[in-house]
């Protein structure tokens, strides 16, 4: 081989092979600084994406664990507030077993109603004012746990119940009417409700007098207003109250729930007035309260009816409880696969990576070494010139 001193062919290869050593030790103390095993696209830019993806399903399937966790909370807290209930309801059975003996003197029934009364209205409380994150709980809407992980989704739907003294039959149930006009009334027409005859009015200016306008609806909640003592013209009806229920219908509920259907009779003096019951109150009300035997057994019967209506919609609470348990279950072991997956894919093998930092560290000592060398070989070129 000829001897040159225009390029140091040794030294360019050591110089190449010491910068190759260098970036294999570079990465290799990427890996051990990181734990991973690829820390940039250029790694293993195949793997990177397969990770990215896994990691992805992995966030959102945790987020799914707390949705559950969430969900699941809500329904405690109703199945909690309806064990209070049951309690409430427990103690009415008590009452109201006491108040049908016979040997109940009569001031002794109006202090067992009060409390009576009060577990009707807490009750209510209780419906009314449970609430969760801001959202009451005895809504009567589903509740729609959302789980997945973008590819594949699942919804983990509950209805959640109402709540109220008069859903579970313990208030009063007064009787009803429907009163219904086919046309518009004219000057004069006139519809007799309870006791109390309506006549329609230009210029209505006395008790018994409505409005007449120009449309039915209009006619129609005129004469809701003048059963209500609401127009400024009329007291209220004594027998009943009413409510438009649209344009060309009016609900008439007894005031006094335990009033028998024919004793409040409605008829029509002129005029396209009907009433859908036949001009009486459909059903003769039922009185919810402890003031004698005979409604403390009605009581009793109401009572343990509502503590199974309680306890079905405990037991459905439950079930859907057991149901987002389980789904939460089923999402937290694909968290638990899909983090190995990924951690087999990025995380790097600590023992081979040691070993590849020992052998980078002989490598770049001996490649300076090298580079040294073929360096000082230049200057042995400088003895034939002497």
């Amino acid at each position: 081989m000829a001897i040159s001193i225009l390029n140091n062919i040794s030294a360019l290869a050591a110089e190449n092979q010491f910068n190759l050593t260098q970036t294999s030790l570079q990465k290799t103390l990427d890996e051990l600084s990181s734990g991973q095993r690829i820390n940039s696209g250029a790694d293993d830019a195949a793997g990177l994406s397969i990770a990215n993806g896994i990691q992805a399903n992995v966030s959102a399937l945790t987020q799914s664990v707390q949705n559950a966790t969430a969900g699941t909370g809500m329904l405690q807290v109703a199945d909690g507030a309806l064990s209070q209930v049951t309690s409430l309801l427990n103690r009415a059975v008590t009452l109201a077993t006491e108040a049908a003996n016979g040997t109940v003197a009569p001031g002794q029934f109006t202090a067992m109603n009060n409390e009576f009364s009060n577990i009707v209205t807490e009750i209510n409380s209780i419906g009314s004012n449970t609430f969760y994150n801001g959202t009451q709980v005895f809504s009567g809407s589903a509740l729609n746990v959302f789980m997945g992980d973008g590819s594949q989704t699942m919804s983990v739907s509950s209805t959640l119940p109402t709540l109220t003294a008069a859903g579970l039959g313990l208030n009063d149930a007064a009787a009803t009417s429907t009163l219904y006009a086919t046309a518009n009334s004219a000057l004069n027409d006139n519809v007799t409700i309870g006791t109390q005859t309506y006549t329609f009015k230009a210029a209505p200016a006395a008790q018994g007098q409505v409005q007449e306008q120009g449309t039915v609806g209009a006619s129609m909640a005129a004469l809701v207003a003048a059963i209500n003592g609401t127009d400024g013209v009329n007291t209220a009806n004594t027998k009943v109250t009413a409510a438009l229920v649209n344009n060309n219908t009016i609900q008439l509920t007894a005031i006094d729930p335990t009033v028998a259907g024919a004793t409040i009779t409605s008829t029509v003096g002129s005029g396209p007035f009907g009433f859908s019951s036949g001009a009486t109150f459909s059903g003769g009300g039922t009185a919810i309260n402890l003031l004698s035997t005979t409604s403390a057994a009605t009581v009793l019967t109401a009572a343990n009816t509502a503590v199974q209506t309680v306890a079905t919609d405990r037991g459905n609470l439950g079930a859907s409880i057991n149901q987002l348990t389980a789904a939460t279950n089923v999402v937290n072991t694909q968290i638990q696969n899909l983090t190995q997956s990924e951690s087999g894919i990025m995380s790097a093998d600590i023992p081979t990576a040691v070993a590849n930092m020992t052998k980078y560290n002989i490598l770049q000592q001996t490649g300076m070494a090298a580079l040294s060398q073929s360096n000082q070989m230049q200057q042995a070129v400088l003895k034939l010139l002497q």
